[in-house]
């Protein structure tokens, strides 16, 4: 079996896996990002930003670039009723949005670019890790792994876990899960955005649900209407037209996209809502980032963003330990600091989600002024 080294092995190339890469080659550490994919277009659904995100891409230089390749920035959070507006939210100065719309190949596009500049960084694509290997005198972590079908030991000080809500990592090495059920799934559609359609977030009820319209960059609207969970089967059974028509009938204008593009179940994806925590993020010489220490539901589009804030904390302390200032041990300040941020964002998920409904209660119009942050 081929061996090579490294300073640090990170699993898993999307948002926070990539940017990790990217800081930790800036301090001069050398690192071998494995990336199961052979590309980086994959689909991926949970593309916002919120002002946090933005502002870890500005900290570290990035935002520039990435809005040169193309997002698209929401000018407002509208509630309808029937198709009428009852509730506007909007950003609140020096904020100058309620949320980003950010392609993911453009994110991470943006951030390889500039990671592929550095000697000490290494992508290497097509590469599944199969296994991790424990040494019987350190205690500490290799990473086995397939890369483009041949076998290869990554020995590496730290290995990071940046592989999403099915870590691969996070179960070899196992760390116990919690999961993390909030009632309800989630049908997925694409459609393109109507004449005159303002970049904004949607919010409605539809036969008595939440329904959720983002419009994406490209001119297209994302809608995520949520189910009672694990009731998909019965709902299929059920007049199709009908499911449509209430969509229809709270937001009229998508009427014409809608009939067009949204034509059979087929046409909906079902996304399973469960969200989970790992209870611990650290161990030996191991370290979950992102979905992989903390799946979030889709509410509020946290998800991306706690994983570039988890990257951005999580760099300084690595490169501390690389340069020897600091023992692996430290990596439970990163554990610590981000637990409670999340545990926070978690508990505000469902806070939202309980009372969603309530938007819809008030009688008069109204409108509100936040930071940046999405509501729904």
């Amino acid at each position: 079996m081929v061996a090579i080294e490294t300073d640090v092995c990170i699993v898993g190339a999307g948002p926070g896996g990539a940017l990790l890469g990217l800081l930790l080659a800036r301090l001069g550490v050398s690192i071998i990002l494995l990336e199961r994919h052979g590309t980086i277009n994959k689909e991926f659904r949970g593309e916002h930003l919120n002002q946090e995100g933005k502002e870890v891409l500005e900290a570290v230089g990035l935002y520039d670039s990435l809005q040169n390749l193309g997002i698209l920035p929401m000018e407002l959070v509208e509630y309808v009723k029937k198709g009428n507006v009852i509730k506007t939210i909007y950003p609140e100065y020096p904020v100058t949005h309620t949320g980003i719309h950010v392609p993911q190949k453009h994110l991470l596009k943006t951030i390889l670019d500039e990671a592929i500049k550095y000697p000490n960084f290494q992508l290497h694509m097509n590469s599944k890790v199969i296994d991790l290997v424990e040494s019987s005198s350190t205690g500490s972590s290799d990473v086995i792994a397939l890369m483009d079908g041949k076998e290869v030991k990554v020995k590496s000080k730290i290995i990071v876990g940046a592989d999403g809500r099915f870590s691969i990592i996070r179960k070899k090495a196992a760390f116990p899960v919690v999961t993390i059920r909030h009632g309800y799934d989630l049908l997925w559609a694409k459609i393109p955005a109507p004449k005159f359609w303002k970049p904004t977030i949607k919010m409605a009820l539809a036969n008595g649900k939440q329904l959720a319209l983002f419009t994406q960059y490209g001119n297209y609207v994302q809608i995520g209407w949520n189910i009672e969970e694990d009731s998909y089967s019965s709902i299929r059974k059920g007049s199709f037209q009908a499911f449509i028509d209430a969509l229809v009938e709270e937001v009229p204008e998508l009427k014409g996209s809608v009939n067009k593009h949204i034509q059979s179940w087929d046409d909906f994806v079902l996304l399973k809502v469960v969200s989970s925590k790992s209870p611990i993020w650290v161990k030996k010489n191991i370290v979950l980032l992102g979905d992989a220490a903390h799946t979030m539901s889709p509410t509020g589009a946290f998800g991306l963003n706690c994983a570039l804030k988890d990257a951005y904390i999580l760099s300084g302390i690595i490169s501390e330990i690389i340069r020897e200032k600091e023992g692996l041990d430290s990596l439970k300040i990163y554990e610590e600091k981000r637990k409670v941020e999340v545990e926070e964002i978690h508990l505000e998920q469902f806070r939202r989600e309980a009372n969603f409904g309530s938007h819809f209660l008030m009688g008069e119009k109204e409108k509100e002024f936040v930071g940046g942050v999405m509501e729904g």
